[in-house]
């Protein structure tokens, strides 16, 4: 069995693949403040309940864009299961060209992102992953990754006028039928749910004019459905596009690595 992990800064993602089908995923917080131990007894517990023992696992790979969390993390992996993981960085075979004038400050997240969909597509794309930060990652028809923007996520955007603003509640996040809010709560659901439509469908056009073709635009993490419903722009979301990226990668690269 293949172990999958994704670990972002506000969420640690990680899914356990048999013979090439995913069996189940699991998303815990990222803390950095948590122990090689605890994070070994959260996985394990969580496999547990899908009656998978932490022997059965002969590979894993990882992707990480907090580097607190790496180290401990390859020592779960050799001291729990037994295991030296693929990690994906700065020389890992991706079969992707990467245009970015310095390849080492691209989280590997996006690379592994795009990754899988253009396995999956083999045409040009536009990758929107709503985590800690929104990305967009521009791919092109002939699968090279040609770079992206960085926005701010929903929820830190959320917060930040929670914090900031201290006649404003913390409200649910959710999409409201209307614009015109009749009260404080319904107003701030409503600014950003359909600031954040406008903002994607506004940056993802104007990449389409900037490149000059029409790529087809995945849209991937936590919140990629709440703004999916509201888009004039996403063609499809994919929950699990991230975890499918690792796998190819895993695939890519297990003939170089030594687990044991």
């Amino acid at each position: 069995m293949l172990l999958v992990v994704d670990i972002g800064n506000t969420n640690i993602v990680f899914g356990v693949y048999d013979n090439g089908t995913l069996v189940n995923h699991w998303r815990l917080s990222t803390a950095i403040q948590k122990t090689v131990d605890e994070y070994a007894i959260l996985i394990n517990s969580l496999l547990y309940i899908e009656k998978i023992k932490l022997s059965q696992i002969d590979s894993a790979i990882v992707s990480c864009v907090v580097p607190p969390l790496l180290i401990p993390f390859e020592i779960v992996c050799r001291k729990y299961i037994g295991i030296m993981p693929i990690i994906v960085e700065p020389g890992i075979k991706t079969g992707m060209p990467i245009s970015y004038e310095n390849p080492s400050e691209l989280g590997a997240d996006r690379i592994v992102n795009a990754v899988a969909g253009y396995e999956k597509y083999k045409k040009s794309l536009i990758i929107v992953d709503f985590g800690t930060a929104t990305t967009f990652d521009y791919i092109t028809a002939k699968g090279e990754y040609a770079g992206g923007s960085i926005a701010p996520g929903i929820m830190i955007s959320l917060e930040a006028l929670f914090e900031r603003a201290s006649k404003l509640p913390r409200v649910e996040l959710v999409q409201p039928r209307t614009l015109v809010g009749k009260n404080t709560v319904h107003a701030m659901q409503a600014g950003i749910t359909y600031g954040y439509i406008s903002l994607v469908d506004g940056i993802v056009k104007r990449i389409r004019d900037e490149v000059n073709t029409d790529p087809y635009v995945i849209a991937t993490g936590g919140l990629a459905g709440l703004i999916y419903r509201g888009s004039s722009t996403i063609d499809e979301v994919d929950e699990f596009l991230t975890l499918k990226g690792l796998k190819i990668l895993y695939e890519k690269n297990k003939d170089h690595h030594k687990f044991k």
